[in-house]
């Protein structure tokens, strides 16, 4: 009975490892039934892919006249119910982990679907679809009390806008000093990030300054480990705003996230849903949240304070002196974020004109007239996609809150992890 019990083993073996490969080759189809369909999306929706970078054969090679909305809608429910039998019958975690986070960005391109064809949800059932998490609403006081503690922290006399303005206004970077200051703080933020990680030994950015955009920064990923930086010079640009954009879209943000992904994912274990980035899908909550806290993680505590103090304002040939009470208002300024939240769900229900909308954005995100303007477009351009910014960021500071209790060293592991892997804003929220 044990010699045939011996002989046994080895058939059992290679059924398994058999079945194992089926079940590969049946979600890396899946996979690639996936990137396709992002990509047709994309074809008419020219917001929808922010990156690509797998094989051409995934392209799409013809275009229908008009936009098929239903056949796209009956493609990701098709999708999302072979994945979600994949994941019912598999006991191999990393198989649960690809078609889990595959379903979810999935239920993303079902809404901006919709979305694209006129058809629309409220505020927070369409942040759930798109990106997986429903952010938390202030009321108006919440805010209110904000702008009080910045009354008593602010020189001056008068309204507490205008005071911020004029004190703020001694931090602008002078036009001729964009370039130097700007590769100065890239150059630094990402000394800072090689301390941590190995970087491919190719990447590289190309920095280019632009006018006309919505945004402040963006990062265009080419991939190959390759980006290409844009920042708006049509804007007046905030000292501050030299570390935050280079950490944001450089390092070890958007650059690094997208370079990890496409090395440990794509290249390395031919994952071929990573090599498509869709904007509009619970990704960009991780890549957001992780973007903003990347400034914390090269710049922890002071020494974002202190850098600029001793490095960047002496640099942009800008007075030195009120910087650390511009830090203190800074530190307000970014718990008010979440007033574009508000400003947001007013515009998508009709409940706020644009007028009323702008001065939101003037009295509680303390932005000048000319951002605010800006600030408007995004959010007319790009609807529930505010919440990445401000509440991926506290999901992102929760999860490695969490998960480095009593640890702080293994912070960069953490961050890397998060970066490096399929996470999902279901897994953040989780952290608690």
């Amino acid at each position: 009975m044990k010699k045939q019990l011996l002989l046994l083993l080895p058939v059992l073996l290679i059924l398994s490892c058999t079945a194992r490969k089926e079940e590969s080759a049946s979600l890396n189809d899946l996979a690639e039934k996936y990137v396709r369909l992002g990509l047709a999306i994309g074809q008419y929706d020219t917001d929808f892919v922010d990156a690509y970078y797998g094989p051409d054969s995934l392209k799409p090679v013809s275009k229908q006249s008009t936009f098929p909305k239903d056949s796209f809608l009956t493609e990701v429910a098709a999708l999302k119910k072979s994945l979600q039998q994949i994941a019912a019958e598999t006991k191999n975690d990393t198989v649960r982990t690809r078609t889990n986070w595959i379903t979810q960005q999935l239920a993303a391109f079902g809404r901006r679907i919709k979305i694209f064809s006129g058809e629309y949800e409220s505020f927070d059932a369409e942040s759930k679809d798109l990106f997986g998490a429903v952010a938390p609403a202030y009321p108006e006081k919440y805010y209110q009390s904000l702008i009080a503690e910045l009354d008593s922290l602010l020189p001056g006399k008068g309204p507490v806008v205008e005071r911020y303005q004029q004190f703020a206004n001694r931090f602008i970077i002078p036009h001729d000093k964009l370039d130097t200051v700007f590769k100065t703080a890239i150059a630094e933020a990402r000394k800072r990030t090689l301390e941590h990680y190995a970087l491919p030994e190719t990447e590289h950015f190309t920095l280019e300054y632009v006018s006309g955009k919505s945004w402040m920064g963006y990062n265009w990923y080419k991939g190959h480990y390759n980006s290409l930086i844009q920042v708006s010079a049509d804007l007046q640009i905030f000292i501050e705003k030299a570390i935050d954009l280079a950490c944001h879209e450089g390092y070890p943000g958007h650059h690094v996230y997208n370079m990890l992904l496409e090395k440990n994912l794509y290249r390395d274990k031919g994952w071929v849903e990573i090599c498509l980035y869709p904007l509009f899908s619970p990704q960009s909550l991780i890549a957001e949240g992780s973007a903003n806290y990347g400034i914390e993680m090269a710049f922890p505590g002071e020494e974002k304070a202190v850098y600029t103090k001793n490095v960047l304002l002496p640099l942009a040939g800008l007075d030195t002196t009120g910087t650390d009470t511009y830090f203190k208002a800074l530190a307000i300024k970014g718990k008010l974020n979440y007033a574009r939240n508000e400003v947001a769900r007013g515009l998508l229900s009709g409940a706020m004109s644009d007028s009323v909308a702008t001065q939101w954005l003037l009295n509680y995100t303390l932005l000048n007239r000319e951002s605010a303007a800006k600030g408007l477009l995004f959010i007319k351009k790009n609807r529930s996609y505010v919440i990445n910014y401000n509440y991926g960021q506290d999901l992102i500071k929760q999860y490695i809150d969490v998960n480095t209790a009593g640890h702080p060293d293994k912070r960069w592991d953490t961050f890397g992890y998060l970066l490096s892997n399929e996470i999902t804003p279901a897994d953040l929220i989780k952290a608690k």
